[in-house]
């Protein structure tokens, strides 16, 4: 096999683990499943990263996930929000919170915010919810300052992020538009001590389910692990691995799709831009930037062939589609059903 030919089938497979091509997943909850943790600070994206992976849902399925707590939402790789399974949550956050506290304690001191404080502002946030069931972000904010605690410029986000380390938040049900946050502790039940060893097994499967073929350092990146830990990882599961060619392995597994996706629309921040080292065996590198905000938002993109083929918009009700050159007739057909199902997945929960 070539070279060209190596990376062409890299690209195939990786898709397939994404869930963009094959058989479509039947639930939410699968296809978070799948891609083990969904980036999520923009809320109309990650419901996007489901819809692109599914098919008949709509954004009110999502939010029925969240409300019969099968997933929330949390911080946990990088320091961002992120989707995921309430089944995965007590292990996941034992391996990927604790690199994000050192963070989060410079940044509450820059907003002005000392340890004192933050200690106060989580005791405040616990009886809030505890005493009043789940809360919304308004709420929390004037139950912080009615203790007295600062949550001017971006130093409540970062109590709400300080909690979410700490294990004692996470967001959950639903109420009108808006995710409320809930007490881990109630929400989820009692957590089973963690195994570190076993959980960076599982992260290492996990992640190369939903992304392989991939390296060492790919799984560093994401999780924002150390590379000793994802190293450790990797050879925990050795024995299910197979060699992948250009220093990347996968899963042994069956039924990988061997065709390409069909065009399709993704949503902001879609896992299929930020789940490697690199992004090259799906953008151009003259095209990244289109793609890519110098402060880090990622454009919703247009997928044709495998390659991202432009950007789209969604504004004032309507679609529109910046393409970086040509789309052929078929793909142009193929797009034109995408936005009509975007409008009908949309419909449900917000208005365009």
């Amino acid at each position: 096999m070539t070279s060209g030919e190596n990376e062409t089938l890299t690209t195939i497979e990786r898709l397939s683990a994404q869930g963009l091509s094959g058989s479509p997943f039947a639930n939410p909850a699968e296809v978070v499943g799948r891609l083990l943790a969904v980036q999520a600070q923009d809320a109309r994206g990650s419901r996007l990263t489901i819809r692109s992976r599914t098919q008949g849902l709509s954004a009110a399925d999502v939010d029925s996930a969240f409300n019969d707590g099968s997933m929330v939402i949390t911080w946990l790789n990088r320091g961002t929000l992120h989707l995921i399974r309430s089944e995965d949550y007590a292990w996941l956050h034992e391996v990927t919170a604790p690199r994000q506290v050192n963070f989060n304690l410079r940044r509450l001191e820059q907003e002005g915010v000392s340890p004192d404080q933050a200690e106060k502002g989580e005791a405040a946030i616990r009886t809030e919810i505890a005493d009043q069931g789940p809360r919304t972000r308004a709420e929390l904010r004037s139950a912080l300052e009615g203790a007295g605690v600062p949550t001017a410029g971006q130093a409540f986000i970062h109590l709400l992020m300080y909690c979410s380390l700490r294990g004692l938040i996470v967001r959950g049900p639903m109420r009108g538009g808006e995710q409320q946050f809930v007490l881990v502790d109630e929400w989820l039940g009692e957590r089973p001590p963690v195994d570190t060893e076993a959980a960076l097994a599982e992260l290492a499967r996990r992640y190369l389910a939903g992304h392989g073929p991939a390296g060492e350092r790919d799984l560093a990146k994401w999780a924002a692990i150390t590379l000793g830990q994802a190293r450790a990882g990797m050879k925990a599961i050795k024995n299910e691995v197979v060699d992948a060619g250009q220093d990347l392995i996968r899963l042994e597994r069956s039924g990988v799709s061997e065709e390409l996706p069909p065009p399709k629309l993704l949503g902001p921040f879609d896992p299929i831009l930020h789940g490697w080292q690199s992004r090259d065996f799906l953008i151009p590198d003259e095209r990244e930037r289109s793609v890519v905000t110098t402060n880090g938002v990622f454009r919703p993109t247009i997928l044709v062939d495998g390659q991202v083929a432009g950007i789209w918009r969604l504004a004032e009700g309507k679609i529109e589609l910046q393409p970086f050159g040509e789309i052929g007739a078929a793909a142009a057909g193929a797009l034109e059903e995408e936005m009509e199902d975007v409008h009908r997945f949309l419909r449900a929960t917000e208005s365009d």
